[in-house]
């Protein structure tokens, strides 16, 4: 499948491209400067043939694809999404930002208006489908091509086909098992981006347990 990767040059989105890459994605390696690309995709061909799959380009051109990865800062998440909203008219857009600050040994999330970045982004988008995934995986699992992933891949949206989609490029990553949990009060501007991706199920009826504690690794 083809992927346009928004903000390939950071290590996120750089460990991201190489990991699908890797497995036979066409992946547009986006960034504001071709010249960046060049030199991010440059360096990753140190991989060899795993990762020729690699286009570098700039990000106008990286919304080319009918899945776009916003690996951006989440500080330049809503900002970047903006600029190119007319371009991804109709594609799945994936979130995969976390809006963390450290607060002494810990990271704590800002949540903004909408309750996450991924509902600003559907409130902003509202052409596009929307689909949060690859947020609570570290960087440099990412780009660890010898060994398999460990972590698994959140998906959460509420469009059936889009989240369906990014399911299957999740599970063309060996090891990278899709996973989810409803997540209450998420409201995006098409719905609620509260369906999970637990076998590709709907979101439970009734009282729903809390999540158990997770520590976040920084990874971006």
């Amino acid at each position: 499948m083809r992927i346009g990767i928004l903000g390939a040059t950071g290590p996120a989105g750089k460990g991201l491209a190489a990991r699908l890459a890797s497995v036979g994605h066409e992946v547009l390696f986006g960034s504001r400067e071709v010249e960046k690309a060049k030199a991010g995709v440059e360096e990753l061909r140190s991989a060899g043939d795993r990762v020729s799959g690699l286009v570098p380009c700039d990000n106008a051109w990286a919304c080319d694809a009918p899945v776009v990865i916003l690996a951006v800062h989440a500080d330049s998440a809503l900002a970047t999404a903006r600029q190119h909203a007319a371009r991804l008219s109709g594609t799945i857009v994936v979130s995969m930002a976390n809006h963390l600050v450290r607060n002494g040994t810990e990271f704590n999330a800002v949540l903004p208006p909408h309750g996450s970045i991924a509902a600003e982004l559907q409130a902003l988008l509202w052409e596009s489908r929307v689909c949060t995934a690859f947020h609570l995986v570290p960087a440099a699992e990412f780009m660890e091509l010898d060994h398999d992933m460990e972590s698994d891949v959140v998906v959460l949206g509420d469009d059936d086909e889009a989240r369906s989609t990014l399911m299957e490029v999740t599970r063309s990553i060996p090891e990278a098992a899709p996973a989810g949990r409803w997540i209450p009060g998420e409201r995006g501007r098409h719905g609620d981006l509260r369906r999970c991706a637990v076998d590709d199920q709907p979101a439970p009826q009734g009282p729903v347990e809390p999540a158990p504690h997770r520590r976040l690794r920084a990874g971006r």
